[in-house]
């Protein structure tokens, strides 16, 4: 089950392609996109966004997802959850893992959902804050509460209160992310680095730092390196951010921004140290034990992929059905083992340490109560900030 960063599925993760993808230009051309189109700031009625459900009678459902986020069969042939799923209950899955990044996903489906229209989909896997857009231009489905059990009883702690879908009327966790700090032990001579004042300051670090071309990781982590709080910090603590980060990039401390490049940089030690993805760092790890990850004492950003039944879809019935089997303990392990990520369900941590114990005790995939109370999300954004806060952070990192 456990994949190797170094060979066959492993060798780039589905987050790092995704953000390879996503970074600087491709983001703001995003958000031009959507001003462009007229799209509204605020949601229409969410009940024209309900549509005829045809589970019933039509044995299916479809499931747009990442590339690289979905346990995969030996010499890569079928999906063993998804088969399992579909034998229990006779509900077969067409699953396309045609989503590389958010802004050109929701390119892809803006102008349907604009007009009422389906998309052919009935699942769909999005970060949150593309989510807590979605939701709020009125372009997703309420969900039953009542054919969501497992959910309702085995989502972590952790996971229950986003400010974007209170409750989870719209929305479920796929998985967790969380951003941390990796280094090569080797490139630092046995030291450990641990925060981004490290990462910043550290002379002995000069020209071999990276931080992530994603806005939210990057300046989240420099925002609770300041004490401020990414969930509520003012446009006076952005900019106090990204100054601080320039005098990095001006001082020449911090190598470069990086999308999926900086694993094989940070495994090499080009990158003594930089800030990363947990999913990267576990893969890493296992094939490079001088590959470590730490916690600031300050904190750490997290952010979350969520499955949502779009606006016209055709078997939500259905959509409900699986949504709710990956929070069964027994699925939600077989997923975790194999892409490596924050598991959201509660309960699994036996079933994980019967295919990998070593996985089973990873805080990055499992988190303790003290990982999981460092966490802190990236603030909601409008329009207008979404905007202003891409067009500085491009400029920084000469995007």
């Amino acid at each position: 089950m456990r994949r190797s960063i170094t060979s066959g599925r492993g060798a780039l993760t589905r987050r790092s392609l995704m953000r390879a993808a996503g970074g600087g230009a491709l983001a703001l051309g995003g958000i031009g996109a959507l001003s462009a189109c007229g799209i509204p700031a605020a949601g229409k009625d969410k009940q024209a966004a309900v549509s005829d459900d045809f589970s019933a009678k039509e044995k299916q459902v479809v499931f747009s997802n990442w590339t690289e986020y979905m346990d995969v069969g030996e010499n890569d042939k079928g999906y063993p959850t998804l088969e399992a799923f579909t034998q229990r209950t006779g509900i077969s899955v067409k699953y396309t893992a045609d989503i590389n990044d958010n802004n050109e996903f929701f390119g892809k489906i803006q102008q349907q959902l604009h007009n009422g229209q389906p998309i052919g989909r009935d699942l769909i896997c999005v970060t949150d804050w593309m989510a807590a857009r979605l939701i709020r231009l009125g372009w997703v489905q309420k969900l039953d509460p009542t054919r969501l059990p497992h959910a309702y009883a085995n989502l972590s702690a952790q996971f229950r209160s986003p400010v974007w879908d209170p409750g989870h009327a719209y929305s479920y966790p796929w998985t967790g992310i969380s951003t941390v700090i990796a280094y090569n032990e080797k490139a630092t001579g046995g030291r450990k680095v641990d925060s981004i004042s490290q990462l910043l300051d550290d002379p002995a670090l000069k020209g071999k730092v990276g931080f992530l071309s994603e806005m939210r990781d990057t300046i989240g982590m420099t925002l609770l390196d300041m004490g401020k709080d990414p969930a509520k910090f003012s446009d006076d603590d952005y900019d106090a951010a990204i100054a601080r980060l320039q005098k990095g990039v001006d001082t020449k401390q911090i190598r470069r921004f990086t999308g999926n490049d900086y694993t094989a940089d940070l495994e090499k030690g080009d990158l003594a140290a930089c800030v990363a993805w947990a999913g990267d760092v576990v893969q890493l790890s296992a094939d490079n034990p001088s590959v470590k990850f730490a916690i600031p004492k300050a904190g750490y950003v997290s952010s979350t992929d969520n499955l949502l039944v779009p606006a016209k879809a055709r078997h939500k019935t259905n959509a409900e059905k699986l949504i709710d089997y990956y929070y069964e303990p027994g699925p939600a392990a077989q997923l975790a083992a194999y892409i490596n990520y924050v598991c959201p369900v509660d309960g699994v941590r036996e079933e994980l340490t019967r295919i990998d114990p070593e996985l089973a005790s990873s805080k990055l995939i499992l988190p303790d109560r003290a990982m999981a109370a460092q966490a802190h999300p990236f603030r909601p954004l409008s329009e207008a900030e979404e905007k202003a806060y891409e067009e500085k952070f491009a400029k920084l990192i000469g995007a």
